[in-house]
């Protein structure tokens, strides 16, 4: 099966805060990002079923890119980080932070998730999506479910996943 991953637009918050799984909106650019998305995504239509995460920067833009009854699954939406939603990292002073830093890819954040807790989730939904009759997906989701599926198909390996990073807007392939 065919999966194409579409990260979510920039969204209005300022560079360098931590929002996670805050619902927050998207970017004043949003129509700008969204048609070079959509234009991109015209590539690989149709699809035989299309999932977004829940949160409104993905829902708007599968709505924009001609989706608006996507299926929302929630183990789709981006890591949780707990007390340091919408906090700026540099204003953060959780001592706890620097220890994070050195090992994000295995520490949870203080009332938050793990980065295995994520791929976790990512994984059940690509599993579950596995058993389907599909040929090819669209997953409207977030930086970090997009890393996890990349990770899932075996695209990059764990110690330069970051480096892996779809833009804003951007698409990832993969297949499962």
């Amino acid at each position: 099966m065919e999966i194409i991953l579409v990260r979510h637009t920039s969204v209005d918050v300022p560079k360098g805060t931590c929002y996670g799984q805050t619902d927050v909106e998207v970017a004043p650019t949003f129509e700008q990002e969204a048609a070079l998305t959509k234009q991109a995504l015209a590539e690989y239509v149709p699809f035989d079923r299309v999932y977004t995460s829940p949160l409104k920067r993905a829902v708007k833009l599968a709505a924009y890119c001609g989706y608006p009854d996507a299926t929302p699954d929630a183990r789709l939406m981006e890591m949780a980080m707990g007390d340091w939603e919408m906090q700026r990292y540099d204003d953060i002073t959780d001592p706890s932070l620097q220890e994070w830093y050195e090992d994000y890819m295995h520490l949870p954040t203080p009332g938050g998730e793990s980065f295995p807790v994520l791929r976790a989730r990512v994984a059940a939904f690509l599993d579950e999506l596995s058993a389907k009759p599909y040929r090819r997906v669209a997953v409207f989701a977030h930086g970090g479910v997009l890393i996890s599926a990349g990770l899932y198909a075996g695209l990059f390996a764990e110690q330069h996943a970051w480096d892996h990073l779809v833009p804003f807007g951007g698409l990832q392939r993969i297949e499962i």
